[in-house]
């Protein structure tokens, strides 16, 4: 039987379906909505102080590192992110503390009693809990991560200190567009009149898009690139980027972030912010690594950050969406790469059929698995101390894997 709070999750995701579950037939894009349900409680953003974070890839761990940096200077963050992986609540913390059960059922309690002549989104629900949870912590400086895109994102309805985007890559091309300066258009939208803008990640073919954009906008525009730290070391590599665009950020609103305060805000990301399954080690000699990399970008910077450090054979299990182009993610491995294929419970996974026929047609495929955590059982005992298993794909196959000692 349901407790209270699994009761108001089910209710979340089945009232208002989510794009976590549903994919494209739960997005809705625009801000009237949002904007009425923060009117309902007394707009609580106007009493808090933003920065807001789109991109691609690397915005969930960015949106991390600038909210483990700002702990470690003592303020009091609010960080809004998403998908979530094992519990709803990961997706809204201050200082690293989940939202409780208590709060997620009394905020769903008011959202059903409230008249409304629209249907609110799971997202725009969850963004405007995360709003009020904030102000009503007395967050000092609140971390917020968008959905999809940007222009037209629920989250799109605050006014930040600073807006960042990470970068720009060919993934949701179905809402976004088919080429990058679409892409990178809608992304641009979070830019706003007479601020400051830091791009991750210099993009020849749209910086001019991004400059011209911020002129118009009488926005101040960086790129977090052209000015490298090189006394950081991370792993992996690819961090490295993210790091360096949060420290931008927080430069530029006027931080003063000595080395040591770098460190622990590194040595305390997960206990900071929950941040999960970006090149996370499960196990060691072998290496068990997860990973939620789901587009080409992804999975191509991930890859190559495991073959720096070559050792003995690569076996990746993947996991993919419907809606993801899987044959193009599976010609990213290496030719020796050994490649099984998982379904998982997420509505939006392929079906276990699809993968036998995928495994017919390509030798590369060994095995396919109904269970990430039966897969992750079997092939564990195929691996020599040398060998790396790279389990990636989606953040839904992750969601799957059962430990002793998920994170908190």
């Amino acid at each position: 039987m349901l407790n209270k709070y699994e009761k108001s999750i089910e209710w979340l995701f089945k009232q208002f379906p989510s794009f976590q579950n549903l994919g494209a037939e739960a997005y809705k894009p625009g801000l009237s909505n949002v904007i009425s349900l923060l009117n309902s409680f007394d707009n609580p953003q106007d009493k808090l102080q933003f920065i807001h974070i789109a991109g691609t890839n690397g915005k969930g761990s960015t949106a991390s590192f600038t909210a483990s940096i700002l702990k470690e200077l003592k303020e009091k963050v609010g960080l809004f992110t998403s998908p979530h992986i094992f519990d709803f609540r990961e997706r809204i913390r201050v200082n690293g503390k989940k939202i409780t059960e208590a709060e997620v059922i009394s905020f769903c309690t008011k959202i059903k009693a409230l008249k409304l002549d629209f249907e609110p989104s799971f997202f725009e629900i969850t963004f405007v809990l995360s709003i009020v949870h904030f102000q009503a912590k007395n967050c000092s400086i609140c971390v917020i991560e968008t959905g999809l895109g940007g222009r037209l994102d629920a989250t799109n309805c605050i006014l930040p200190k600073i807006s960042v985007i990470t970068n720009i890559g060919m993934d949701h091309m179905k809402f976004l567009g088919n080429t990058l300066k679409e892409i990178a258009l809608e992304k641009a939208g979070i830019i706003k009149e007479n601020t400051t803008v830091v791009i991750g990640k210099t993009q020849n073919e749209i910086k001019e898009l991004f400059t011209d954009i911020a002129k118009e906008k009488k926005a101040k525009i960086f790129f977090a690139d052209e000015n490298k730290n090189n006394t950081i070391e991370l792993y992996p590599a690819y961090q490295i980027e993210n790091l360096q665009t949060a420290l931008k950020t927080l430069e530029l609103i006027s931080y003063s972030i000595s080395q040591k305060i770098i460190q622990k805000s590194i040595d305390k990301l997960q206990k900071n912010t929950g941040l999960f399954a970006r090149m996370t080690h499960i196990n060691r000699n072998p290496d068990i690594i997860l990973d939620v990399s789901h587009n080409e970008d992804g999975i191509k910077a991930t890859l190559n950050a495991l073959i720096i450090n070559p050792k003995g054979k690569l076996l990746v299990l993947l996991g993919s969406s419907y809606d993801k182009d899987i044959n193009l993610h599976l010609n990213l491995f290496p030719e020796n790469t050994t490649i099984y294929l998982c379904a998982f419970s997420n509505e939006r996974s392929r079906k276990f059929e699809e993968y036998q026929i995928l495994k017919n047609q390509n030798p590369k495929i060994k095995e396919v698995f109904a269970d990430i955590n039966l897969a992750i059982s079997k092939l564990k005992k195929l691996l020599s101390k040398e060998d790396t298993l790279l389990i990636i794909g989606s953040f839904f196959l992750i969601a799957d894997y059962e430990a002793d000692n998920n994170p908190s």
